[in-house]
C-alpha cells in the first residue's frame, strides 16, 4: 500500500525555482547545499532543504517586518561556510 502524497505543485515548483537561484546567487545558500550534497543528498534533496530555509528566513522577515540580511539570515551556518 502507497500513502498518498498530495502537494501544491505550483508552489513547489516556485520553491525549487528559489532555492535554485539561491544557490548560484547567495553564499549562505551555496554552503548549505554543499553540506547537504556532502551529506549525501540527492540534488532535489538538497534544494529542499535550501527551500525549507527560505521559507522560514521569508517567515522571519515578515513576521517583524525586517528587510533580509544575507548575514543575518545565514549567521547560524557559519560552521560549514567555512
Amino acid at each position: 500500500m502507497r500513502a498518498r502524497h498530495i502537494r501544491n505543485r505550483r508552489l513547489a515548483d516556485a520553491l525549487h525555482r528559489w532555492a535554485f537561484n539561491a544557490i548560484t546567487r547567495s553564499p549562505g545558500a551555496r554552503a548549505l547545499y554543499d553540506h547537504r550534497r556532502a551529506a549525501g543528498d540527492t540534488h532535489s534533496g538538497a534544494l529542499r532543504v535550501v527551500a525549507n530555509r527560505l521559507v522560514a528566513i521569508l517567515h522571519g522577515c515578515l513576521r517583524p517586518r525586517t528587510p533580509y540580511d544575507e548575514a543575518t539570515a545565514w549567521a547560524h551556518r557559519t560552521d560549514i561556510a567555512a
